[in-house]
């Protein structure tokens, strides 16, 4: 059974009953399922680049002319998706007590000498991106960097026209950095 654009939108949207949701769980995906939710978010976002892939809530890798970029609903861009995008997000770090108990009143708040809390804004909507709990120190986490050339030539059997390694290309944005300060 092939669900309807319609249906999908409505179960992206939350507005499906629970046993419809239920049902569409249950079974086997159908097989444009993939290409059906990446038409729904397309037409949601006010730009015209091709989304590759979800990654995230607000965020997106889409097609750029030659490039493959990490892209918001509004529009900001966060360079090659191979770089980390949080390097180039507006970063909050809950690394106080004071500000660790907006989020975690009392007893529940951890201790800031061993844990901070990161909150990833998009500089173009200030949309909050993600929030990561780590230790004190730790470096900013890449979540996901997918093999897009085998995802698309593997699993969906629509090859993208140009291949790019998928390789981690954070080190550069943070190189960069360190030759400014030298």
């Amino acid at each position: 059974m092939s669900y309807s654009k319609e249906d999908l939108k409505d179960l992206y949207e939350g507005r499906l009953p629970w046993p419809k949701i239920k049902e569409i769980m249950s079974r086997p995906k159908d097989d444009d399922r993939f290409e059906k939710y990446v038409e729904i978010l397309q037409e949601k976002v006010p730009w015209k680049e091709k989304i590759l892939l979800p990654i995230g809530e607000h965020l997106y890798i889409v097609q750029k002319g030659a490039e493959r970029i990490v892209k918001c609903d509004c529009g900001h861009e966060f360079g090659d998706y191979r770089r980390n995008w949080k390097l180039s997000a507006l970063i909050f770090a809950r690394d106080t007590r004071e500000k660790l108990e907006e989020v975690y009143p009392g007893i529940k708040c951890p201790w800031p000498e061993f844990c901070e809390v990161r909150e990833f804004y998009c500089p173009g909507c200030g949309a909050l991106l993600k929030v990561d709990s780590v230790p004190v120190g730790y470096p900013i986490i890449f979540d996901f960097l997918p093999n897009l050339d085998a995802f698309y030539r593997d699993w969906l059997g629509k090859p993208l026209p140009t291949s790019q390694e998928p390789r981690d290309m954070s080190n550069d944005v943070i190189m960069s950095w360190r030759a400014k300060l030298s």
